[in-house]
């Protein structure tokens, strides 16, 4: 990890925003990293002025979006318990997902919100998180309102694993956050990532306790290299048959951490974010770390 490479973390004042800022302080003193919050708006000189609203809009926006900084900055320090983190903010005209992500390739990781104000689709996950999840050069991690309570309470980081050189950098990124909080690393790998229900137990190429132990060796093999350099970190190995998305949602139930791969082992490069991914960013209620591959 390079300590001084900060934590990105971008706020609007919402209660979801302000859960990340909690996470995302937490997080940046585990790594003895400087924490930079951001507020992307419509700021007076640098902006047009959005359609449908007065010329006066804004001159009030600035001096409001800075007292949210100065908030986001009081909510980080308190929640940062040692009282050493160094903490700088700012205030960048323009669109936040588009903001986030160009200030990513200088993050260690970006931490968001799961819902902003003004997200009113009724989705469990925001149009912004989901574009900086998708785009972002670092690691992102996307929070809801509740798991900032959470975020000491669970008893492992859950990781999901798919036998193939994809899921390596979200191997190493769980195995960092297992063992800078003290905890379990549980490793759940799939045999197949679509459902199982159709195929006939007793079909020669269905043995699963064959199947299982070659997957468990699979599995360990994934583990290996990030295991020895992290041996403080009691590893945990899982194998299911078939639908990934459905253990890893119970199993990150009662979790600090879910981190995930941005592509499985089905994803095209072309493709931003895999099915996976996607559905556990709107699935999961613990904090999740999407991680790119």
């Amino acid at each position: 990890m390079a300590e001084s490479v900060p934590i990105l973390v971008g706020v609007d004042g919402s209660r979801s925003s302000n859960e990340a800022v909690r996470w995302a302080a937490a997080t940046a003193e585990r790594r003895h990293a400087p924490l930079h919050i951001v507020d992307a708006a419509f700021v007076e000189g640098r902006s047009g002025v959005p359609i449908g609203l007065p010329p006066a809009y804004l001159e009030e926006q600035e001096p409001e979006r800075r007292r949210l900084l100065s908030d986001a900055a009081t909510i980080a320090e308190n929640a940062a318990s040692a009282g050493a983190l160094t903490i700088s903010t700012e205030l960048v005209p323009g669109n936040p997902s588009r903001v986030l992500v160009e200030l990513s390739s200088a993050a260690q990781m970006v931490v968001v919100g799961s819902r902003g104000h003004g997200e009113i689709t009724g989705g469990l996950v925001g149009s912004v998180s989901i574009a900086v999840a998708a785009h972002a050069d670092c690691p992102v991690a996307v929070i809801r309102e509740p798991s900032a309570d959470r975020a000491t309470s669970g008893d492992a980081v859950v990781v999901g694993v798919d036998g193939t050189p994809n899921s390596e950098p979200a191997i190493e990124e769980a195995f960092i956050e297992a063992s800078l909080r003290g905890v379990e690393l549980t490793a759940v790998h799939a045999w197949s990532d679509v459902s199982l229900s159709a195929l006939r137990p007793h079909e020669p190429t269905f043995h699963w306790p064959t199947i299982q132990e070659r997957e468990q060796a699979a599995l360990s093999e994934s583990l290996g290299g990030f295991a020895d350099d992290y041996p403080d970190v009691t590893v945990r190995n899982v194998v299911v048959k078939d639908r990934p998305v459905d253990s890893l949602v119970e199993l990150a139930a009662g979790a600090q951490l879910l981190v995930v791969g941005s592509r499985g082992r089905g994803g095209f490069a072309r493709m931003l974010l895999g099915s996976t991914s996607r559905a556990l960013l709107h699935r999961t209620t613990c904090p999740i770390l999407i991680v790119r591959n």
